[in-house]
């Protein structure tokens, strides 16, 4: 889930705009760089279906 749908428990505003200290702890939280902080749900899940066929195919093949 992407932080721009989220809603904080603090303040009842959405957590991209960053209106209270608790928004923008999270916010500061969720746009930490990570490996695949620039992928989106659908690449990642295209990326695992990939990896799973590989793995069958190594597996169907020995």
């Amino acid at each position: 889930m992407t932080y721009d749908r989220l809603v904080c428990a603090n303040c009842a505003a959405p957590v991209n705009q960053g209106r209270c200290p608790v928004c923008r702890a999270n916010r500061k939280h969720l746009q930490q760089e990570g490996p695949f902080t620039g992928l989106n749900p659908v690449t990642l899940i295209a990326l695992l279906v990939v990896l799973v066929a590989a793995l069958a195919l190594a597996a169907q093949t020995a």
